[in-house]
């Protein structure tokens, strides 16, 4: 109350980011009603007294917005029946596939809980009650965890951990729904006999629905002696889970990238591939997280982190995890299929100081429209990419007789920073990495293990597939760059150029992004903000000789314009038209008061040419709390799919309270003004209703009177 009553008595009641903004922009020779935006931009078209007129005061909406004369109609959220389970939650890459003249299919990836609003959601949403209480205060004398294996038989918490944590996972994933072209334009929801659901639990009772595994990784799961854990299943995997970005092949198949999937597995492996025991990573629910869902389930972490194929037109064929594309926290894939050209598979590793790789297959392409091309991704190899200063790099492959040459800390150094070389142990029976914090030291690790090969022992198959395992470690032994949180990869439909989202540079425990290559305008090291990189690739891949040469380019900045950026922050997905216009949306952390200013995560459009060329408009804005996904298009551009995730995921379900932000603002005369703002805390997006939960949803964006996106 006391904060209404502030909020009223500064007399900002009612100018509010109710509506667009007035002005038009043209996005390559296009023009639609840019919205307005929490802060001056460079693309707004107003004056500097109109930006400081318009942004002095202003209230946040907790909905959608989208220009004028466009709507926003919800599809499918959070809990809606679909195929044999429901519609799970945190929806996030997203793609069209459109077959028999009305019909479509819609692939969701679905890749965490967020244990505050999914709880609070859960009994409207799925209609039974969750053993939360029970669990969080049989914990509390635990620390919040718990290894679920030493826990009696006949001990009740362990049921109650199996129902909680069978629920979380039923709600990770995979799915695929119909939709049908309705007479308006529209696309609407039909439930049909192609619509699937594959969860983090397929597979565990029905062996029929486990996923299967191509590649050298298969190889290592199939051993009977192993230094680590074996989960008894040979080579076949219980279900996919942490489910971020993907991509579509021009064959038809969806690829489904397993990204964080080390909040729920244990992610340090063996010299040989195998995983460490579940032990590691025991289930936790202290009333803030709910993780280690694998836990309870015995899962071997070693089988999560790949790169999952399906078709989506085929429910009954079982998904794959390809092992040669590598296993790491995969958050982006882009396909290039060229007639008599090796197929060629791009993907980044989200983490601070992950890496860019790119995978070649050993057989060349036919027809890139062949189905059979799903048998290429299934011999290869894997290279991953060494940026140099100045624009130019190299791609190295991870294989046996690769040299050990990782980044020295005296690197870092140079710029003012200590970070310690991370490596696989050398005491090769140890599991996971060890970090060494000087140039002696990684000299005389590279003199015990010159190569790869004297790091992950063994012959044939099972040598490469530990390699492939454990392919971020290998990454650093190689010396591969250690990127900017590489978010998303797609390709450029006119030049071939792969376009890369670098989402943020910065460090944490395990890594940090190389400052010689990711640096803000003003050479800061820590950018928390992002860029647009684009690579081109000096020559073709070819199949039988490893690496090749690359140069790279910035294309756009994020971060205030004032500092050199171009007004959003933290790019993640992006999508390309057939104009080549970059549809990209952003994934600020609404944890991070640093990057308040940006205010909720939002749409944007980069046009390739015309007179906006070079800016960023802005198109729409998401709800409170969340984070805009997967942006894809139907066959003819007149409709834009978004995922609105984690809609309300700091505060729960919103109850009308709201804190009062002060900004200091510059505008586009370089005249410093405050901005007063008021934000909503929570949420209750879709339905708008107070007090109703909020539920992630995936929405299509059309213009209201039809007709194709941009016009």
């Amino acid at each position: 109350m006391q904060r209404r009553t502030l909020f009223q008595l500064m007399g900002l009641a009612g100018l509010g980011l109710a509506g667009a903004s007035s002005c038009s922009g043209s996005s390559s020779g296009t023009r639609f009603t840019l919205l307005q935006g929490p802060i001056p931009l460079a693309s707004d078209g107003l004056s500097a007294a109109q930006q400081r007129s318009r942004l002095t005061r202003l209230t946040i909406e907790d909905r959608l917005r989208v220009p004028d004369g466009f709507r926003a109609d919800v599809l499918v959220a959070w809990g809606d029946p679909l195929a044999d389970g429901r519609f799970g939650y945190n929806n996030d890459y997203l793609a069209f596939t459109e077959f028999g003249g009305d019909r479509a299919l819609l692939t969701v990836n679905f890749e965490y809980v967020s244990l505050r609003p999914w709880s609070e959601g859960f009994p409207e949403a799925v209609g039974t009650d969750l053993p939360l209480t029970q669990v969080r205060d049989a914990l509390e004398g635990k620390g919040g965890t718990v290894d679920v294996a030493t826990l009696a038989a006949d001990d009740s918490l362990r049921e109650e951990i199996d129902l909680l944590a069978r629920a979380a996972m039923d709600d990770l994933g995979i799915g695929v729904l119909e939709l049908r072209h309705q007479a308006d334009g529209s696309w609407r929801r039909q439930r049909g006999d192609l619509e699937r659901r594959i969860t983090g639990l397929s597979g565990l009772e029905d062996p029929a629905s486990r996923l299967q595994v191509s590649g050298p990784a298969a190889a290592v799961f199939r051993r009977s002696q192993r230094l680590g854990y074996d989960d008894g299943l040979g080579d076949q995997v219980v279900g996919t889970f942490a489910n971020c970005a993907g991509g579509q092949t021009p064959w038809g198949t969806v690829l489904s990238a397993e990204e964080n999937f080390q909040g729920q597995v244990v992610e340090p492996v063996y010299a040989d591939g195998s995983s460490a025991e579940p032990a590691l990573h025991p289930f936790r629910c202290d009333g803030q997280r709910l993780s280690g869902l694998g836990n309870p389930f015995g899962l071997a972490g070693n089988k999560y982190g790949w790169m999952v194929e399906l078709d989506p037109r085929r429910p009954d064929q079982a998904a794959v995890k390809h092992s040669w594309l590598g296993r790491f926290r995969h958050e982006a894939v882009a396909v290039r299929a060229r007639s008599g050209e090796p197929l060629v598979v791009y993907s980044g590793c989200d983490r601070h100081g992950g890496h860019l790789y790119r995978f070649v297959s050993r057989e060349l392409v036919g027809d890139p429209s062949d189905p059979a091309n799903s048998r290429l991704l299934e011999d290869g190899r894997l290279e991953v990419a060494r940026f140099e200063p100045g624009g130019g790099g190299r791609w190295i492959a991870l294989s046996p007789d690769t040299p050990v040459d990782p980044q020295l800390p005296s690197h870092y150094q140079a710029f003012d920073l200590q970070q310690p070389t991370w490596l696989p142990h050398s005491d090769r029976l140890q599991a996971g990495g060890e970090h060494l914090v000087s140039d002696e030291q990684v000299r005389a690790y590279r003199k015990r293990h010159p190569t790869l090969a004297s790091l992950y022992p063994g012959q044939g198959e099972e040598q490469m597939g530990a390699i492939l395992i454990d392919a971020h470690l290998a990454g650093n032994a190689v010396g591969a760059t250690a990127a900017a949180r590489p978010e998303d990869t797609v390709l450029d439909p006119d030049s071939g150029d792969l376009l890369i989202a670098f989402t943020a540079a910065g460090a944490d425990l395990e890594g940090r992004s190389d400052p010689a290559i990711f640096q803000g305008p003003g050479g800061e090291a820590d950018w928390v903000h992002g860029w647009v990189t684009r690579l081109s690739e000096r020559a073709k891949p070819a199949a039988g000789r490893a690496g090749g040469r690359f140069r790279w380019r910035t294309v756009a900045v994020g971060g205030a314009p004032w500092d050199g950026g171009l007004g959003f922050s933290n790019p993640d997905n992006l999508s390309v038209d057939r104009a080549g216009n970059v549809w990209m949306v952003t994934d600020r952390s609404t944890r991070s008061g640093r990057l308040d200013l940006f205010g909720n995560n939002s749409c944007w459009l980069l046009p390739s040419y015309g007179p906006d060329a070079g800016k960023a408009l802005l198109f729409a804005t998401g709800p409170m709390e969340c984070e805009l996904c997967g942006p894809c298009f139907d066959s003819s551009e007149s409709t834009l799919f978004l995922a609105v995730q984690h809609p309300g995921e700091d505060h729960g379900t919103r109850d009308g309270e709201f804190e009062v932000q002060a900004h200091e603002l510059i505008d586009r005369q370089d005249q410093t003004f405050g901005q007063l703002r008021t934000v909503p805390l929570g949420s209750n997006w879709p339905s708008r209703v107070p007090g109703r939960p909020p539920r992630p949803a995936v929405v299509a964006i059309r213009r209201s009177r039809g007709g194709a996106l941009l016009t």
